[in-house]
This record gives structure tokens, C-alpha cells and sequence, in this order.
């Protein structure tokens, strides 16, 4: 790329634009053969960090059922609560495309009940784009919301929504049957009109061929390397998840330990507070 190019199509991580990233900045970067990141967000503060450190793509998942809202699963999320937590993170951010997923209830009826339901994350949250999981299952509601001019972001693979149905978190795409169906969960969803697809815990080598076969991104997460971008769990990457038995999935990487910090720093604000060293003078107001 030329630098006169490059200054019209910056890249989506840390660039600069007075505009919200979309859906054709994110089909130009696989054009480019550009990689980017993904993280989640959940709240006002984490997302409006996040977005001045030049992450384009944020998703609003119903991972939030597991890291903020103290469920066991995914499955509880609620509509309800994902519009108020996608409309904080809205808030908080100028740059970034803000993904919203749709939680488990609020699409598997069929078209219409999913086009009612990403309305009321475009209307009410103001994300630029929905998330869905499934893939041939899920086709026909993928194509009502592209034609309604909703965009949507795929999810196929291990689909957390539908864990007690695998009975656990299986790497998917293992054996020649189980390969094949995910290539058409993959080009199904893509054929419906959405703009990206999330492949969640597959081989390496089933997620490379399916990044090849298709002309929209693959954000994997599990999926090995060659995805033309990465989403992580904003807490698992930065250290703050309390995983049981200390059990940390194999494709976790952590860049931080926040949350030992965050418990240091309460500590020693529990210490001062104790010792009556806080609040000092400097603290305090005088008349």
C-alpha cells in the first residue's frame, strides 16, 4: 500500500477517524489481508479504555453472564440486560464498532422474533451491528436482518449458547463429517448476508481452510492463527478472571494481572483506612 493509500484507508487498530468503524471498513481490511483485534466490553470505563488504545471492534457478548452478572453460563443473559449493558458501552466509546449479541431466547423462534429483538439493540443501545450464533440453523434469520439492514456478525463452531447440548466445550471440527459441517455452517451464514463469522474452539488447520474459502473475516477465538482477526474475553486477557481450580483455557492469553492489582490496591486502602492513615491532611477539608 502506497503511503498516500495508506493515509486514506488507515488501519483498523489504532487509527485515527472522525467516524465510527463499520461494516465496509472491516470488509476493506480483509481485502488488505489486514488483521485486527477484538476484545469485549461491558461498561462505560472499560470500553471508553479500550477505544482510545485503538481497538476497532468491541463486543458486547453475553459472556457478561459469566464475568459481570455472576451466572453459570451464558444462557440466563436477558434482552434486557443486554441493552442496558450494549447502550453503556455505546457511551462510551467515538470509534470503535459495537457488536451486540442477541442471548439465548431471543432469536431461535425464527426471523421475526430475531429482527424484533436486533431492532431493539440498533433503536434502544445504538450498536452498529448485532451477533448471532449458529450457522445453516440460523440462516434464515441472518438474511431477514441483513435485508432489513441490520448487520450481523455469525458465530459457528463451539457456540456457548448451546453448552448443554455439547455437554461441555468440545473442540469442534475434529473428523472429516464434523470438518464438512462446519465449512457449510460457514459459507451458509455467509451466503445469508453477514459480515463476519466467529469461530469459536476450532482446529487450527479447519479454521485456516475456512478463512481461505470465504471473502468476509473470520474472528476466531480458539481457532488458531491464520483468522483474519482475534476476539478475547476482556477479563481473561487482562487477568481478571477467577478461573475454577485455576484452570485456564489453553488459548487465554493474559497481557496483565489485573486482578491481583485491584486486590493489592484494596488491601492497602483497607490498611490505611484501619492504621488511620487515610485520609490524611491532604485529604481533608478545613473551614
Amino acid at each position: 500500500m502506497t503511503q498516500q493509500n495508506a493515509a486514506r484507508n488507515p488501519g483498523l487498530y489504532g487509527g485515527k477517524s472522525s467516524r465510527r468503524i463499520t461494516v465496509r471498513d472491516i470488509a476493506a481490511a480483509k481485502r488488505r489481508g489486514e488483521k485486527w483485534p477484538m476484545l469485549t466490553a461491558y461498561d462505560a470505563m472499560t470500553a471508553s479504555v479500550f477505544d482510545e488504545a485503538g481497538i476497532p471492534v468491541m463486543l458486547v457478548g453475553d459472556s457478561m453472564g459469566n464475568t459481570h452478572l455472576g451466572y453459570d453460563s451464558t444462557v440466563p443473559v436477558t434482552l434486557d440486560e443486554m441493552t442496558m449493558l450494549s447502550a453503556a458501552v455505546v457511551r462510551g466509546t467515538r470509534r470503535a464498532l459495537i457488536v451486540g449479541d442477541l442471548p439465548f431466547g431471543s432469536y431461535q423462534e425464527g426471523p421475526a422474533q430475531a429482527l424484533r429483538s436486533a431492532t431493539r439493540l440498533l433503536k434502544e443501545a445504538g450498536v452498529g451491528a448485532v451477533k448471532l450464533e449458529g450457522g445453516e440453523r440460523s440462516a434464515d434469520q441472518i438474511r431477514l436482518l441483513v435485508e432489513a439492514g441490520i448487520p450481523v456478525m455469525a458465530h459457528v463452531g463451539l457456540t456457548p449458547q448451546s453448552v448443554l447440548a455439547f455437554g461441555g466445550h468440545p473442540v469442534q471440527g475434529r473428523g472429516e463429517e464434523a470438518a464438512q459441517q462446519l465449512l457449510r455452517d460457514a459459507k451458509a451464514v455467509q451466503d445469508a448476508g453477514a459480515f463476519a463469522v466467529v469461530l469459536e474452539l476450532v482446529t487450527a488447520e479447519l479454521a485456516a481452510e475456512v478463512t481461505r474459502s470465504l471473502h468476509i473475516p473470520t474472528v476466531g477465538i480458539g481457532a488458531g492463527a491464520e483468522c483474519d482477526a482475534q476476539v478475547l474475553v476482556w477479563t481473561d486477557m487482562a487477568g481478571m478472571t477467577d478461573w475454577p481450580g485455576g484452570r485456564m483455557p489453553r488459548f487465554v492469553k493474559q497481557y496483565a494481572r489485573l486482578r491481583e492489582s485491584l486486590g493489592d490496591a484494596a488491601k492497602a486502602f483497607a490498611e490505611d483506612v484501619v492504621s488511620g492513615a487515610y485520609p490524611a491532611p491532604e485529604h481533608s477539608f478545613r473551614s
